[in-house]
């Protein structure tokens, strides 16, 4: 656990002991990340790591593996967001806001899925905005124990400091719209509204109670999804609108886990909103969807290739590949795109959950033999990839697929870019040597996938939430209730 949440923990596991799950099972190890967590996530003997945090922690713990445990040892991780929402001059503003209040300032913002980053139509900007800061005046901070509070404190002073830094920076800029007071006692932080001009002013994610706010022209909505986009995280995201077709164009470009329309964005139920994000926002697959459990497990893969048939080629021979030739042939690929197919998920009556499956983009196959690339690429054009084989003896393939006969340095990975995923066959140390030169890159955690990989794993989950009832009424509920 965190190192600040020992306590809860202990009470949590204890539970589950006592519910049936086997000690052997399920241990406890409280300590700081350095001491307790590096040490595990560099050991040898362990299989496989899940982990919930930041970033950054993350993309240490993927060097640790990558330097120290088996190269197939899956890393399935749930990192933060700077998760944005939408608000058009059709929402209701009732609505919408009481979704802000809750997405924003519960919990004390200390949500990895908490709205970080508003936008508001101009056109309805003013009056929103005071709507806005009208209703925090309502919350009330205090002891999260008592039923009354609405915001308790953060998690620890160190926490306390660095929010109240950032707060202080946008004050002296005269960028604060609203921030409330706190009690004398306790690591509050106040509930703070800043203004900024974009999502692309925040240069962290703030985990606190503090909602950056940005206005938007209807006719640059486009422009605003970019923006949202180009910050590489893509955790949770939010809209509040009465146009359908709106929503299918957003929801439709948006690179976001999990997608909330006309209500909050947070507290994703098991089974209904199978949780977490891509890019800079987690690896996937979604906690509580239907192919968390099966990416626990290892699978064999049959006509794998043998030791020493490794990425690099050494064993097959070839020509060595410049990664300018195969940055170039990653630049020409056109990824066709196009959603699997959507899965309608259980949920309360006047909410519509659903699961979809998109191509992760450009896949590089490395082999290591042409007949596993081959494989590899057929697997990523099924999933609506872009494939570049990069083989010795590779030859021409049908679909999205390019080719170069040669072999790539796997180290040229660690600074390549243009793609998204890499598949390869390859075992022992030519495996090791791919996992290390991924996870030396910046940026997002990008996988390794292999011809025996389920389709799936070519693809991410997105999820999608609608509040049916929002826009005047549940259709469908009507419709039964005129026929009955």
């Amino acid at each position: 656990p965190a190192e600040q949440t020992p306590l809860i923990a202990a009470h949590a596991v204890a539970l589950l002991h006592e519910a049936g799950v086997p000690v052997a099972a399920l241990q406890l190890l409280p300590g700081d990340g350095p001491t307790v967590g590096g040490r595990l996530s560099a050991d040898p003997r362990i299989a496989g790591v899940c982990f919930t945090g930041s970033t950054d922690t993350a993309k240490r713990i993927d060097r640790a593996m990558a330097e120290h445990l088996a190269p197939g040892a899956p890393l399935i991780a749930e990192t933060g967001g700077l998760n944005a929402m939408i608000v058009d001059s059709t929402a209701l503003p009732e609505q919408a806001v009481q979704a802000i209040m809750e997405s924003a300032f519960q919990s004390a913002g200390q949500r990895c899925s908490a709205l970080r980053c508003l936008y508001v139509q101009e056109d309805i900007a003013e009056s929103f905005t005071e709507m806005l800061t009208g209703a925090m005046d309502e919350l009330r901070l205090g002891d999260p124990w008592e039923l009354a509070t609405d915001v308790g404190p953060v998690i620890d002073a160190e926490a306390q400091a660095g929010i109240d830094a950032h707060v202080a920076a946008a004050r002296a800029g005269g960028r604060v719209l609203k921030a409330l007071g706190v009690p004398r006692a306790g690591t509050f932080v106040a509930p703070t509204v800043i203004r900024v001009k974009g999502i692309g002013d925040l240069t962290r994610e703030i985990f606190g109670p503090v909602l950056h706010v940005a206005t938007f022209r209807a006719d640059r909505i486009d422009r605003v999804i970019d923006d949202i986009n180009a910050t590489g995280y893509g955790l949770t995201f939010g809209l509040h609108t009465r146009i359908d077709d709106r929503v299918q164009h957003i929801v439709d470009r948006i690179r976001a886990g999990n997608m909330y329309v006309n209500r909050n964005q947070i507290g994703a139920i098991v089974g209904s909103q199978p949780f977490g994000g891509e890019g800079l926002s987690g690896t996937g697959p979604k906690a509580g969807g239907p192919h968390y459990v099966a990416r626990f497990m290892r699978a064999a893969v049959a006509g794998a290739s043998s030791p020493g048939h490794g990425a690099g080629g050494a064993a097959a021979g070839g020509a060595r590949i410049e990664p300018r030739a195969v940055a170039a042939a990653l630049g020409r690929l056109k990824v066709p795109g196009g959603v699997g197919e959507a899965v309608s998920l259980p949920g309360p009556t006047g909410e519509s959950n659903r699961l979809s499956h998109h191509p992760r983009g450009r896949v590089l196959c490395l082999g290591p033999t042409p007949q596993a690339a081959q494989a590899q690429a057929a697997q990523a054009a099924a999933a609506g990839n872009a494939a570049l084989i990069v083989c010795p003896g590779a030859s021409a393939a049908a679909g999205p697929v390019a080719v170069l006969d040669g072999a790539l340095d796997p180290a040229a990975l660690a600074m390549l870019d243009g793609f998204d995923a890499v598949a390869s066959d390859a075992e022992g140390a030519d495996l090791a040597a791919i996992r290390r030169a991924l996870a030396a890159r910046e940026g997002a955690i990008l996988p390794v996938l292999g011809a025996g990989d389920p389709l799936g794993r070519y693809m991410v989950e997105r999820h999608v939430c609608v509040d049916t009832t929002a826009a005047g009424g549940n259709a469908s509920l009507l419709a039964e209730a005129a026929t009955a």
